[in-house]
């Protein structure tokens, strides 16, 4: 019998399994005596070892048998559930996460072993410590150098890949008798760091800074340089008797949780392909292939939009038939109706695209609790309006920025649980994560009751980095320091940790988010804490655009980003260090001239004729666009550019026009 027809299902099915599995062992944590959540689990378990064994898959058949046992021993009261049993069952979820993962790229489970997690729970099963295993099983690691990757740092390693960069494992070793390990380390971090990006350290930075380490440290980098440069490097740093360095590929093969989700039930075309290029069967990758453009629909929007096709080869069937002397009554009422027809057909394609912002929401309430144990913080996680629903395309690009907001708001918003106290605050910090809809935009708040942004910090550490002048960071209000966060390789951290401290997270989070013709914005209180907005279009798909032309070319302007239309005097134009600018409504507008921007020839005067302008807002930043005519408001079809065309400068799309024109859509978050 051939078991590959049910694949997909097996996938689709398991991936909701363990989503249910992860909310469930999160509700057990909080709450160990509550017997529906364990029966919950129990049930997850024993339908996941069902499947599995249909399908063959022995390795997670037997992972979720002794999971069985484990759970009936809790259901009969024979064990207490404490922390370290959750935290093995979080290590199986994690193992069955991987492993469909690799099954839905491969079609196989892949080469990773259960072994030492069954060996914890016959622990758990038999009243012995869980640590028995995993602390020899660390020591073991640490003998044989192996990193061990969390899903943050898998997805980290991927996407570097992808851009065609190196990722190493570089082992140093320092001599027996070296007298100051943590300044040696210091020097080979330093020198690293010139080359490329340092992302995990065994053991972790602070250790390592605090010389709790024998004589030799592992890191993980991304970079560009060969391996020889480096090395050769290292090896002349004085008291280094031995670098090892290799390039990391195995551990990246099963995709991390969260991107395998995207990958499965539509994940980006870039993600689909990266997985089509590690198979050469050409039957796997059709397989992937679909997996990869799969989403579920709601059976009555499916109803609806068939009703509506239905209605459209009515109405054209009609069209054609129309003649003789009615013929232009009937065509006209023909193509009313039909624009009808068009118009909810519009509306019910939407709706089948639009997706719950729950389904990104989901893989935060764990990531919050291994983070809040790594730091050694009591974090609660307060989310709402997890129905919102955005557009697919959205929903796939949002989740490494939140992850980004999250990790920030966690590790440098939130204080240690003495300062909290001190401060007259509760031990448990509490980070808030909500989304509603604003008219045609999404707005995602990512909120921390910490203590706030401390710009004296940031303009220090701006002045010292020459980021700016020492005069000009006197002159800067609140709102302007804290924005220099989004500079790219901008920290505040006093040291570096695994977490944070390399200035890379804020730049990758507005840069992902104006991709998205979405704005960021950020307000904080001292001691209150601080609250980090994301303003998203609902779709990416069909907006609402102002036509405009610009010499003999047309262009889009989003309607979502227009404050208002105006008239400009070109006498009336000034130009101050280098900028021109104009006084309207009592406020100072800078200009942009979208013919020279573009490098579109332009016949309008810039000194004496009434100039078309086209005031554009970025959050609370405003500026005058300059265009020759203006068509009108259209409902446009944004159309991607290509990859031939990709990286071009100021736009970001193009739409086909009623005649069949193509206008190209300005990107005015760049101009600005």
């Amino acid at each position: 019998m051939d078991m590959n027809q049910y694949l997909e299902i097996f996938i689709e099915e398991s991936q909701e399994h363990l989503q249910n599995l992860n909310q469930s062992l999160l509700g057990l944590e909080t709450n160990p005596k509550d017997l529906k959540i364990l029966n919950e689990i129990f049930r997850v378990a024993h339908t996941l070892k069902g499947m599995a064994g249909t399908m063959g898959f022995s390795g997670v058949t037997g992972l979720t048998h002794q999971m069985e046992n484990v759970l009936d021993a809790i259901r009969n009261g024979k064990i207490d559930v404490n922390t370290e049993i959750v935290d093995v069952l979080f290590e199986c979820l994690d193992y069955l996460d991987n492993s469909i993962n690799s099954i839905a790229s491969t079609g196989k489970e892949g080469s990773q072993k259960a072994d030492a997690i069954i060996a914890s729970l016959n622990n758990i099963q038999n009243n012995k410590p869980v640590a028995a295993t995993t602390a020899k099983e660390q020591k073991a690691e640490a003998k044989e150098d192996h990193i061990k990757f969390n899903q943050y740092d898998e997805n980290v390693i991927r996407k570097a890949l992808q851009q065609g960069m190196n990722v190493f494992k570089i082992r140093v070793i320092l001599a027996k008798d070296c007298m100051l390990k943590s300044a040696r380390s210091f020097i080979v971090f330093q020198t690293v760091e010139r080359y490329g990006e340092i992302f995990k350290s065994i053991p972790k930075v602070e250790d390592i800074e605090d010389e709790k380490f024998d004589n030799e440290f592992t890191i993980a980098i991304v970079t560009k340089e060969p391996d020889s440069l480096i090395k050769k490097e290292l090896e002349s740093i004085s008291e280094v008797v031995e670098i090892r360095i290799d390039q990391i590929e195995v551990e990246v093969e099963a995709a991390a949780p969260e991107e395998a989700m995207q990958e499965i039930r539509g994940g980006s075309a870039a993600s689909v392909a990266a997985v089509e290029e590690k198979e050469g069967n050409e039957e796997t990758q059709n397989k992937k292939g679909k997996a990869g453009k799969t989403v579920r629909v709601d059976i009555d929007r499916l109803d609806n939009l068939m009703n509506l096709v239905s209605e459209l080869i009515i109405i054209k069937t009609r069209m054609e038939g129309a003649g003789g002397e009615s013929r232009s009554q009937d065509m006209t009422e023909a193509v009313e109706y039909l624009e009808r027809i068009t118009t909810n057909l519009h509306d019910a394609v939407m709706k089948v695209r639009m997706v719950p912002i729950e389904r990104v929401f989901n893989r935060f309430p764990r990531m919050v609790r291994d983070l809040s144990k790594d730091l050694g913080k009591d974090i609660l996680l307060n989310m709402s309006g997890e129905e919102t629903e955005l557009d697919r395309t959205v929903i796939d690009e949002i989740g490494d920025p939140l992850i980004h907001l999250i990790r920030n708001a966690i590790d440098h918003g939130i204080e240690e649980k003495d300062v909290r106290i001190a401060n007259n605050k509760s031990s448990t910090g509490t980070v808030y994560l909500r989304a509603y809809q604003d008219g045609n935009s999404v707005v995602i708040e990512v909120e921390d009751d910490g203590h706030g942004i401390n710009t004296e910090k940031i303009l220090k550490k701006a002045v010292e980095r020459g980021l700016i002048s020492p005069s000009a960071a006197n002159e800067l209000d609140e709102k302007k320091a804290i924005e220099l966060l989004f500079k790219p390789g901008f920290s505040t951290a006093e040291k570096v940790s695994d977490l944070s401290g390399r200035g890379v997270g804020l730049d990758v989070v507005k840069t992902k988010i104006e991709s998205l013709n979405g704005i960021v914005e950020v307000e904080s209180i001292r001691g209150k804490g601080s609250k980090f907005i994301i303003r998203l279009p609902l779709t990416l798909a069909i907006i609402q655009a102002l036509l405009v032309t610009i010499g003999e070319e047309k262009y889009a302007i989003p309607l979502n980003v227009i404050r208002d239309i105006t008239t400009i005097n070109g006498a009336t134009i000034r130009n101050i260090h280098g900028q021109e600018v104009v006084l309207n409504r009592s406020n100072v507008l800078p200009i942009v001239r979208l013919d020279k921007m573009l490098d579109v020839e332009n016949s309008q005067s810039a000194d004496s004729e009434e100039l078309t302008a086209v005031v554009v807002k970025k959050g609370e930043k405003h500026a005058a666009f300059i265009v020759d005519t203006l068509i009108g408001q259209q409902e446009i079809v944004i159309k991607t550019l290509g990859k031939f065309l990709s990286g071009i400068k100021y736009i970001a799309g193009a739409t086909i026009l009623g005649d069949g024109q193509v206008a190209l859509i300005v990107d005015t978050n760049s101009l600005i």
